[in-house]
């Protein structure tokens, strides 16, 4: 997070009301307080003899508090920190890997919105996240061309009042949920008014990664909302699901609010059946269901990450044989140009 983010969220925490201040300020100050330097994680988990990769990329390290409790000391192949620790390998430049790997900006009407799907436009609504997961698909995205200010956010409301053949909006970055929940109620207020909208879909790993920010404030502008609110978050690890992340899964689970999970398929992460069956058992058991297994979109700097589709194939028949039908998701990826997810 650049010094101008953080600066925001300092202003927004001394604004905030009283019956929200506490909820409000945790989260803010974790997120605030987050590790930010590489060499620092490795010596707390015990790991001084790795050498991350350049401090400077111009994909930064982030990581949160709660997020770190959740990493095993002393194992250099733990799953979490496998996810978040840069390394050398991102430095190298393999052929077929973009910089806008889902061709977001082709599809860009109107700077902060993307409309692929016929009946759903996806609003980038922040370019800040609490965590920087190295195979992130946008990290090479332009997010200081998108909206920042309410104001600057009206064309893109204009744009979907113009289109009455959608019928869902995805709030989604960056991560939505690093909006504080003022802001971002004012926006689902303003998305609620467009008579033809029905469903609100907030994309987010802050509820696993920062748990602190399923907050009241914002578990109220859902459910006071006309817009029926499904959340889609991003665990990929069963080690993930666990403690304080566990807790704020059960609390959308209990606010009435739909809870699907989003996995991407990481090679040397979550690429066995053992692992896949972890993660969608404790998913299930806290109330949210499995919803895709995604192939690792072929973003600059994530190669090292990719798994074949036929291991990917033989994972979910090896689900098959393990879980229940409802806890096995699509095995799916992301094909520019498509009118929705194609099954692999």
């Amino acid at each position: 997070m650049n010094k101008t983010a953080r600066s925001a969220i300092l202003q927004e925490q001394r604004t905030i009301s009283p019956e929200t201040a506490d909820s409000e300020s945790n989260w803010q100050l974790e997120l605030a307080n987050a590790c930010r330097d590489p060499d620092k994680l490795l010596a707390r988990l015990g790991l001084t003899g790795i050498v991350p990769a350049c401090k400077t990329a111009d994909f930064p390290f982030l990581v949160p508090e709660s997020f770190i409790r959740r990493m095993k000391l002393g194992d250099p192949n733990d799953p979490l920190l496998k996810q978040v620790l840069p390394v050398e390998d991102e430095n190298v430049d393999v052929p077929g890997f973009l910089s806008d790997p889902v061709a977001d900006l082709n599809s860009s009407p109107v700077s902060g919105m993307v409309h692929k799907y016929v009946n759903r436009v996806l609003l980038i609504t922040s370019g800040s996240c609490a965590v920087n997961c190295r195979y992130c698909f946008r990290r090479h995205f332009p997010y200081s061309e998108a909206p920042r200010s309410l104001e600057s956010w009206e064309p893109v409301f204009e744009e979907i009042w113009k289109r009455p053949e959608v019928d869902e909006v995805i709030l989604s970055g960056g991560d939505p949920l690093t909006l504080n929940d003022r802001r971002l109620g004012v926006m689902i207020e303003k998305l609620a008014v467009i008579p033809h909208l029905q469903r609100i879909r907030i994309h987010s790993r802050l509820p696993i990664v920062l748990p602190s920010r399923v907050t009241e404030g914002l578990l109220k502008s859902l459910g006071q909302s006309r817009l029926q609110p499904i959340f889609v978050v991003h665990a990929n690890h069963g080690n993930e699901i666990v403690v304080d992340c566990a807790e704020a899964l059960r609390k959308l689970v209990q606010a009435g609010i739909p809870v699907l999970n989003q996995a991407v398929l990481l090679r040397g992460v979550n690429d066995s059946v053992e692992a896949q069956v972890d993660l969608c058992t404790r998913l299930v058991n806290v109330g949210a269901m499995p919803y895709y297994l995604n192939q690792l979109d072929r973003v600059q700097g994530a190669a090292h990450f990719e798994v074949p589709v036929e291991r990917g194939r033989e994972i979910i028949a090896g689900l098959r044989k393990k879980l229940s039908g409802y806890a096995v998701p699509r095995y799916v990826v992301d094909v520019p140009g498509c009118e929705g997810k194609t099954e692999l």
